[in-house]
């Protein structure tokens, strides 16, 4: 058999048949299969290796929740900690089923415990954590437990039982060996702390002054001031305010960066390395050391600066601070001291001294300056002068390009002349300087919203609710550029969280409602309309819209309490007392109706609405007075004609002049005729012959059939309640 004869059986043959090459089912032929590979490892199983392997896990899992407790994930941290805990005492048991106690890891155990506790304090659990450490300090097995009394400690000062805090702390300073004067330090400061706490000023003051003689810090130096102002102690305070100026600091990191600066002008080299040292963490560092210690002083130049009851002794404290950073190392915080004084008169609304404080600044070209001049800016504002208000931002602007209050201050300025598209310019500008200025984005939102611009609007009212969360204004404004966009369902969605925020808001309210109302969703409408009626009773759209809805609904006696408020608001609006009118007319109650139309025809004489209802009611009573009436109404709309034609004779011209001023024509008795809105107490006061029946009106009319219940309208007459046809001329007198 050839060579590819054999191939092609070989592939013809099925997996099963084949065979490892070497194997042998004899138990004395050695086969390839049954020799152990030279590089495998050999896994011994002893107890040490076992106890190994569980010590090596224990410390993965309390790895793995230190690394969880840094990414703030505390609940991950407990569970991992617990479960260390767990593999720990199983190592114990093994350790005494294997007999091997003698070499129990005291060190891992105090780790796995320590860390417990610890994560038992950061999930609120103290008890817990209480317990564990309490475990650990007693075990006389460990090295120096005691240590661990001061967090305990600081889970009592969690839980606010400051006896037991200080109990603890005490027991853990006595336990501080001498040469770690640090930690005693920081004992002492949090003993001050407690002190604080309890009000035991005196104490916490002993302890503070410690703190500041063996260590100073700026914190502790502030905390002194805190004592000695709760004790009136004016003239210590300044001794601890000046020992605060002296608490050694490194002034001089910023002059390094700035001689790497001018050398990086001249050395590419020295640029790339200025570029990645500016923000490294050492840097970072040191600008976090920097805001502390600038924080802590003029909070205390304002502790110090507030201790004086009359203005001029306030003042005279800020001058004081002044003078003393002036002459200390830091110098610099002078100037932001003399702003706080300007905010401080600006809070006092004293704007005259105010503003002489920040004219100091007028000369100064640093940022310093230009934080005084957007305080000038903001005041002449709020004095509503607008031409100083924006010649003091224009300084601030120069004074400091970046600096996105002042380019606010001059949008505010130009929205105030109208020029809307300068306004959002200076908006944009700010925004590129500081994405987070609220001040900008608001303003860019009201600017779009005048500018019709309701999508560029909502967009910046939606980027400013991702700074400011659940702010009523923000919302609303969010929710009216979606009500212009003509988007009701996302409209009443935001109005609805507005009012889940403001739930006695009116003007939500009746957005609701009107949204609502052109949906077709009158109960709903009818709800949010009432609910603001209830909290604002004047708004007259909404008193229109639920007299109308009475009235739709034939509940017209409810729709007169409405319109009889709009009267009290507007009594010289016609309008109101005839839906009163009608109101009773529709409701069958013609007696009343009747009184109410002459009612309306005393106030309003030359009104054509009433005098047709009363020709026509007085008609279908069969009332002798309709005749008189009918007279008035043709000598109305007559007067009404002849008016119509003049004021197409004389053009615009008398059309403005119409408009402009309450002229003769005005107050002549058939002015009123033009709409049934006219002003009664004009209608005597000017030329015109009145009409001769005027005078002959009974207001005092007695009807000779009876109340209205007493009798039946004739049949064709009363039936009809459609009652606002033209009236014919068969109606009126030949």
């Amino acid at each position: 058999m050839t060579a590819v004869a054999r191939a092609s059986q070989d592939d013809n043959r099925p997996m099963t048949a084949v065979k490892g090459a070497g194997y042998s089912s004899g138990a004395g032929t050695p086969g390839l299969e049954s020799a152990k590979p030279v590089l495998e490892t050999q896994v011994v199983d002893t107890p040490e290796e076992k106890i190994r392997q569980l010590e090596l896990r224990t410390m993965d899992l309390v790895e793995e929740s230190c690394l969880a407790s840094c990414r703030n994930d505390d609940k991950v941290a407990l569970d991992k900690a617990k479960e260390a805990s767990a593999k720990e005492r199983t190592l114990i048991r093994y350790r005494e089923q294997a007999g091997l106690m003698e070499s129990h890891n005291m060190e891992l155990t105090f780790l796995v415990l320590t860390n417990l506790a610890h994560q038992y304090a950061k999930n609120e659990l103290f008890t817990e954590a209480l317990n564990t450490y309490d475990v650990i300090t007693k075990n006389k097995s460990f090295n120096n437990p005691e240590r661990l009394k001061v967090n305990m400690g600081n889970i009592y000062y969690k839980m606010e039982q400051y006896p037991k805090a200080l109990k603890y702390y005490r027991m853990a300073l006595d336990q501080v060996p001498s040469g770690q004067q640090s930690s005693k330090i920081k004992i002492m400061h949090n003993i001050g702390i407690l002190f604080v706490k309890m009000s035991h000023y005196t104490e916490a003051i002993t302890s503070f002054e410690f703190c500041m003689h063996e260590k100073p810090s700026f914190q502790t130096g502030l905390h002194l001031v805190v004592c000695f102002q709760a004790m009136g102690e004016k003239e210590k305070q300044k001794d601890a305010f000046e020992k605060l100026l002296k608490v050694p600091f490194d002034m001089e990191k910023e002059a390094k960066y700035k001689d790497l600066e001018e050398e990086a002008e001249k050395d590419p080299q020295t640029s790339l390395v200025l570029e990645v040292i500016k923000n490294d963490p050492m840097r970072k560092q040191e600008r976090r050391l920097r805001n502390e210690a600038e924080q802590c002083i003029l909070t205390a130049s304002k502790l110090i600066s507030s201790t004086g009851d009359t203005p001029d002794e306030v003042s005279a404290a800020y001058d004081w601070c002044v003078e003393t950073l002036k002459n200390s190392q830091h110098a610099e915080l002078a100037s932001d001291l003399e702003i706080n004084k300007a905010v401080m008169h600006l809070r006092r609304k004293d704007f005259k001294v105010a503003i002489d404080t920040l004219k100091v600044f007028d000369k100064v070209e640093t940022k310093v300056a230009s934080h005084a001049f957007t305080n000038l800016a903001f005041l002449y504002f709020l004095r509503k002068e607008w031409e100083e208000a924006q010649r003091y931002g224009e300084q601030a602007r120069d004074a400091d390009g970046y600096n996105a209050p002042a380019l606010v201050n001059l949008g505010d300025c130009l929205l105030q002349k109208g020029e809307l598209e300068k306004a959002k310019e200076y908006y944009v500008c700010a925004l590129d300087n500081d994405a987070s200025c609220v001040q900008a984005l608001y303003n860019l939102g009201l600017v779009n919203k005048r500018l019709r611009l309701y999508q560029e609007a909502k967009d910046a009212f939606m980027k400013l609710h991702t700074i400011v969360r659940s702010h009523p204004q923000i919302i609303y404004q969010i929710a009216s550029c979606f009500e212009l966009l003509g988007d009701v369902d996302q409209a009443t969605e935001w109005f609805v969280q507005m009012l889940s925020l403001v739930p006695t808001d009116p003007d939500t309210l009746f957005h609701l409602g009107t949204l609502f109302d052109k949906e077709g969703d009158k109960q709903g409408a009818y709800q949010y309309f009432f609910d603001s009626s209830r909290f604002y009773p004047s708004n007259l759209e909404v008193i229109d819209w639920l007299g109308s809805y009475y009235i739709e609904h034939q509940v017209s006696e409810k729709a007169i309490m409405f319109f009889e408020r709009a009267t009290l608001i507007q009594p010289a609006e016609v309008k109101w007392h005839l839906m009163i009118a009608s109101c009773f007319r529709r409701a069958g109650n013609y007696q009343r109706a009747l009184a109410k139309y002459k009612e309306i025809h005393m106030k309003f004489p030359d009104n054509v609405e009433c005098l047709k209802f009363l020709v026509r009611i007085c008609t279908d009573l069969g009332l002798a007075e309709a005749a008189d009436y009918a007279i008035e109404l043709k000598r109305a709309e007559k007067s009404k004609e002849n008016r119509e034609e003049r004021m197409k004779k004389q053009g615009t011209s008398y059309r403005s002049g119409l408009h402009g001023s309450a002229t003769s024509m005005d107050r002549t008795p058939s002015a009123s005729s033009t709409q049934a809105t006219a002003q009664p107490s004009q209608t005597d006061a000017g030329g015109g012959t009145p009409p001769p029946q005027e005078e002959e009106i009974d207001a005092k009319y007695k009807d000779p059939l009876g109340p209205m219940h007493q009798r039946m309208l004739k049949e064709g007459k009363g039936g009809d309640d459609d009652w606002d046809d033209e009236i014919g001329d068969d109606l009126l007198p030949e």
